[in-house]
């Protein structure tokens, strides 16, 4: 099996993630996106829209500052509870976060455990430093927020936001308002958000900085009816329910419509996403095997919530969350309206006046595209190297130019080629190295199709198309080029 090393080389030779400020020793749990994964990074935002906003009237898009003042995350309650427990060692002074700790050394399951509890599972099991095998410390918790000072005189406090969905909520009723709306009504954004991971690792899987793709949809409670729901009513979903996690059973394979009518999912707009999500990530080269939704527990979840419900999915070194799920009922408003004093509560058509339930879908766009990476890497011996099957919809560019050799004129004519296709699509010109060694560069970050511009292109205005997947080639007029990537953009 690919394993996350090979996706690793693979990010850092061709130019897709690599470390912050590599020259200086990098910073953990920081990476920068090159040419070819900034290029991947947006094609996948723009599917993400396409799949999930705009194929909605009810939901817009909004884009919130990075930085927020203190009270808004008094008021979320992230100052008070946004921590994680940690240990550390007596001796090397070593830190460790303590359930992850516990886990990956016992295989116990610790998530939401008391630090006295995580502390008294230390002792029992005898666990010690692996660094110098010193003794732990009693667990404590850590706030995960990155904090910081505005303003010249460094009196006001303010914190690198840990998540984005807080610009949403604070700013709702003025787009609310703004946009004519009425529920339900979704708010989508996707931008950086901030936590001081205790332990930054597995290379962009537990990071310090990292981008998040949500949508927060709003809804009355009382009437959770709409007309989409009935286009994913019958679709099917793996899911791990709580029962299942308790006697240690498999998986069911589900109906969205039974799962809400048996009350394990809360409501229509929460099975809606999920039944998205699942099709989605299949769409990406995902298989099912390695999908599954799991309903956390009742100590793993928010005591406001009414139902979290993890989409995780099975890399290589085991299954990891890639898009929370929470129905996060009308707790930030409520908080907001508290703290602010202004009323975030909506009129609704009937005389009620509410304040709206939140079902939030909250995408890690890191993990995400290293479970595309991994599953989408062909390692492939006939071939003669490795190579990536990436949908054409994200990959990074949609074909490479490729000039036969570089006189009597093809590589004059291969560059009008290149230059005509760059005004609509992005498109990759290589003219080094044998005609083999250019598919396989091009193969290798999952450029889907290959224009190779020979004589008989300067004889009768034709080139050779070669598909990435199955290698074959076929002859095409240069007029219609154009409309044989559109139509495969659209499959």
């Amino acid at each position: 099996m690919v394993k996350l090393e090979d996706i690793q080389r693979l990010c850092l030779t061709r130019g897709i993630i690599y470390p912050t400020a590599e020259i200086y020793g990098g910073l953990s749990g920081t990476f920068d996106y090159g040419p070819v994964g900034v290029l991947i990074k947006r094609k996948f935002i723009e599917y993400w829209r396409d799949f999930f906003v705009k194929s909605m009237d009810c939901i817009v898009e909004v884009d919130g500052a990075t930085i927020l003042p203190e009270k808004v995350l008094i008021a979320s309650g992230h100052v008070e509870s946004f921590v994680d427990p940690i240990t550390q060692c007596e001796k090397c002074k070593s830190i460790y976060r303590a359930d992850n700790f516990i886990e990956e050394r016992t295989g116990k399951f610790v998530e939401g455990k008391s630090t006295k509890e995580l502390t008294e599972i230390i002792v029992q099991e005898k666990l010690s430093c692996p660094n110098c095998k010193g003794k732990l410390s009693e667990v404590k918790m850590f706030n995960l927020m990155f904090k910081t000072f505005a303003g010249p005189t460094g009196e006001q406090i303010a914190y690198l936001r840990p998540e984005s969905a807080q610009n949403i909520f604070t700013s709702f009723e003025r787009v609310f308002r703004s946009s004519r709306a009425k529920l339900p009504f979704g708010i989508a954004q996707h931008g950086h958000a901030f936590r001081n991971e205790i332990s930054a690792r597995q290379f962009v899987i537990r990071s310090r900085e990292f981008n998040q793709i949500e949508i927060e949809m709003f809804f009355d409670p009382e009437n959770d009816d709409f007309e989409e729901f009935q286009s994913i009513a019958n679709k099917e979903i793996i899911l791990v329910t709580r029962e299942a996690q308790l006697k240690k059973t498999d998986a069911v394979r589900i109906k969205i419509k039974d799962a809400v009518n048996k009350k394990i999912i809360p409501n229509k707009w929460m099975g809606f996403f999920l039944a998205k999500e699942f099709e989605f990530f299949k769409s990406l080269g995902i298989p099912e095997s390695a999908l599954r939704f799991r309903h956390m527990l009742p100590e793993e979840t928010p005591h406001y919530s009414g139902g979290n419900f993890d989409l995780e999915i099975k890399f290589d070194f085991g299954w990891k969350e890639t898009v929370g799920n929470a129905y996060r009922t009308d707790h930030d408003l409520k908080n907001h309206s508290k703290f602010s004093g202004e009323d975030l509560a909506v009129s609704l058509p009937d005389g009620r006046k509410i304040l709206p339930h939140v079902v939030e879908p909250s995408f890690g766009l890191e993990r995400i595209l290293y479970a595309i990476l991994l599953y989408n890497f062909v390692e492939d011996k006939e071939r003669g190297w490795n190579w990536l099957r990436l949908p054409p919809k994200i990959a990074p560019y949609i074909a490479g130019v490729y000039p036969l050799v570089n006189k009597d004129g093809i590589n004059e004519k291969a560059k009008e080629i290149f230059k005509t296709l760059k005004k609509n699509f992005d498109v990759l010109f290589d003219d080094a190295g044998s005609i083999g060694k250019r598919y396989a560069r091009a193969d290798e970050i999952g450029i889907p199709f290959g224009i190779t511009i020979d004589y008989q292109t300067l004889e009768d205005d034709t080139v050779t198309i070669r598909d990435r997947d199955s290698t074959k080639q076929e002859r095409i007029k240069i007029s219609e080029i154009e409309s044989f990537i559109k139509n495969k953009l659209i499959l």
